[in-house]
């Protein structure tokens, strides 16, 4: 089986100061679904039982001087930057250089470089540009559906996912657990997933 490697839309970030375990930033959102404080995202659905949006959000907190505000790129008190790259239409802010770009057609915000990538608007999502060379099979909005093995998001995921042959889509740990129980087809169509497999992106 051929793999090709490629930067993961959103890796495991190693937070020294600033942040949380997920992202080193300086500002903290105020979740608009419960009214709480929460450093990111990820933080917020870990120790809640709903998931949160993080385009809703409209207020943030500096974590330099506490001051709550609208969102913006930078502190209206002490006027530090709130990250190094920041996107306000996904509400992102990173103080970690990850190649961040925002992708009008998948909608959000990527990692690994936008000269990396290509907007395959069939598939309608990122692929790695060595794609356009070696070609893939399109499937219509593949990135839309959950992974077939754990039920989860795949287009806004932050797990590295798996485009077997077929060109449907599975999480990378996923394909590895169904390799382990001695299970070489897709979930989704049945065709062997053990010949030519291209490893793509997850996401902010």
């Amino acid at each position: 089986m051929s793999i090709i490697k490629v930067k993961p839309a959103m890796p495991e970030p190693i937070v020294k100061h600033v942040g949380c375990a997920h992202y080193k930033r300086r500002a903290k959102y105020v979740t608009p679904c419960c009214n709480k404080v929460y450093m990111c995202l990820y933080c917020h659905d870990e120790n809640e039982v709903h998931y949160f949006n993080k385009k809703s959000v409209r207020e943030l907190i500096c974590t330099e001087c506490d001051t709550r505000q609208k969102v913006r790129e930078e502190c209206e008190s002490c006027g530090v930057r709130f990250g190094k790259y920041t996107c306000l239409i996904c509400k992102l802010f990173d103080d970690e250089d990850k190649e961040h770009y925002h992708c009008e057609g998948c909608g959000i915000c990527r990692v690994g470089g936008r000269d990396n990538y290509f907007h395959c608007e069939r598939c309608n999502m990122c692929l790695p540009v060595e794609l356009q060379t070696v070609g893939h099979r399109c499937v219509e909005n593949v990135s839309r559906a959950n992974c077939p093995v754990c039920l989860d998001d795949i287009h806004t995921s932050r797990i590295p996912c798996l485009i077997p042959a077929c060109g449907h889509l599975l999480h990378v740990p996923c394909f590895k657990q169904l390799l382990n129980f001695g299970h070489y087809a897709c979930p989704t169509c049945q065709a062997s997933m053990v010949e030519i497999s291209i490893e793509s992106e997850e996401v902010s």
